[in-house]
């Protein structure tokens, strides 16, 4: 059996009746969008170099299962305008993905997050998958209802 750790992808996506370009500069803007959508398991989102978009770095705690937990990312934005990546910097090799597309009408936009990262094979591999998609998905649901609602408020980004 092999002991390497295996990569897991946990994604979520939705409509969200809003521009790309609206959509996007909230994602990509972490001193005063991104923080507006995020779901109450995250805390303490603080900036610690730049703010939007690429070259960001950012520091924020989530809590699950009753613990906090402090992570550090780097923004990248290999497409920019449509995605944004924020990797991890805390050793644990996980990578969150925002997509922004067009919609099903000129004015929306479909928006992805995903989030792949590593577990261990076997058993133990077959857990953590499952509990990580339990947890995480439905964060990424919130996120992306929070997301349709502050790109339809008055927020300008």
């Amino acid at each position: 059996m092999d002991s390497k750790p295996q990569k897991h992808i946990v994604t979520a996506s939705a409509i969200i009746p809003a521009r790309r370009d609206r959509v996007y500069s909230i994602l990509s803007n972490y001193k005063d969008g991104h923080p507006r959508i995020l779901p109450r398991q995250f805390q303490e989102l603080i900036v610690e170099r730049g703010g939007i978009g690429a070259g960001t770095v950012i520091r924020f705690q989530m809590r699950m299962f009753g613990k906090k937990q402090t992570y550090r990312a780097t923004i990248t934005e290999p497409e920019a305008g449509r995605v944004l990546v924020e990797t991890y910097l805390d050793g644990n090799d996980a990578v969150t993905t925002f997509i922004v597309d067009p919609g099903t009408a000129p004015a929306d936009s479909r928006v992805t997050i995903s989030t792949e990262l590593a577990v261990r094979s076997g058993f133990a591999g077959l857990l953590e998958k499952k509990l990580s998609t339990l947890l995480l998905r439905p964060i990424y649901v919130q996120e992306l209802a929070n997301l349709a609602r502050v790109a339809t408020g008055p927020f300008a980004a």
